[in-house]
């Protein structure tokens, strides 16, 4: 190749590379100087290098007077969430997806549109459409009471084991705030993406090699268990990572249905950079913890995956 000819290829990789830099690596590495800035109480902040927001995050501000965790609830919560979310909603998708790859193409396609579809709902719109259906005065609460539900739970000892989980009050059934009603809504929040992500992988699988295990005597389930589930492994934990991962900036899920003392970092975040204190710096240090947190997650997931394929 002519050093004429070679030119605009080197031209697009220095373009990609600088692209990459821009939108990916240099607001990280701004986020990050902000996190070792310094707060001023009645005004804004200035930059600096002191680990105070660090250590409020871990141990409190006011420490060593007191010791607070208050941060380090948050980043459970959101682990938390978005792990038992993920998990969910690739657990009761993964049938669904399975049956829906043994249909006629004609029918993959239209339900496949009609997830992509589903896409372009926000998460505003969803949570919308959840918090008028859990509501404690018009959604299924009030259902549950008009329909004689709420009695026949009370009547039967269910009613008891509810208020036990957090899901009813001394009159009716309750789902909000719970979490019960937040894991719900962020398992129905992901569940077209799992779709999306595990139609092709299992899509793939040749139709013979079921029809040979079928023909060996084994059922239906023992195929999915023995088979199919093995060589669709890798795409089933990389699908739950990427959901996980997607579910931990999930903001108006956490606000709408968690209780405040469960609520995650995303929400600490937003209050610490555009609340009352405008404490950009901590926001920015919870951002950073909750970034190295995720990564190590995926590190550990695929550390354990790579052992259980060897």
């Amino acid at each position: 190749m002519s050093k004429a000819a070679a030119l605009p290829t080197r031209l697009a990789k220095v373009a990609y590379i600088g692209a990459v830099l821009a939108m990916c690596i240099t607001p990280f590495l701004l986020v990050f100087a902000i996190s070792f800035g310094e707060k001023i109480e009645g005004a804004a902040w200035v930059w600096g290098f002191q680990f105070d927001n660090y250590k409020r995050f871990f141990v409190g501000a006011d420490y060593p007077n007191s010791i607070s965790f208050l941060y380090l609830k948050f980043l459970w919560y959101s682990l938390y969430y978005a792990m038992i979310a993920s998990i969910l909603a690739v657990a009761t998708c993964f049938p669904f997806v399975w049956l829906m790859t043994r249909l006629s193409r004609r029918a993959q396609t239209v339900w496949l549109v009609f997830f992509l579809a589903s896409l372009t709902l926000s998460e505003v719109f969803v949570v919308m459409g959840w918090d008028i259906l859990l509501s404690n005065r018009s959604g299924l609460p009030a259902l549950f009471k008009e329909t004689g539900l709420t009695d026949l739970l009370k009547e039967t000892g269910w009613f008891d084991v509810l208020r036990s989980w957090g899901l009813a009050s001394p009159r009716n059934v309750r789902f909000k705030p719970t979490e019960f009603a937040t894991i719900l809504t962020m398992t129905y929040l992901v569940w077209p993406y799992a779709v999306i992500l595990l139609y092709p992988p299992l899509s793939k699988i040749n139709n013979e090699i079921i029809e040979a295990a079928r023909t060996m005597g084994a059922g239906p389930v023992t195929v999915v268990r023995t088979v199919v589930l093995p060589m669709v492994r890798t795409p089933i934990v990389g699908t739950v990572l990427l959901l996980f991962v997607f579910l931990l900036g999930a903001y108006v899920t956490i606000a709408v249905f968690a209780a405040p003392e469960k609520h995650t970092l995303s929400i600490s975040v937003y209050e610490a950079v555009r609340g009352a204190t405008l404490n950009a710096p901590f926001g920015s240090a919870q951002a950073i913890i909750l970034l190295i947190a995720a990564a190590v997650v995926l590190v550990f997931s695929r550390m354990a995956l790579e052992r259980g394929e060897k």
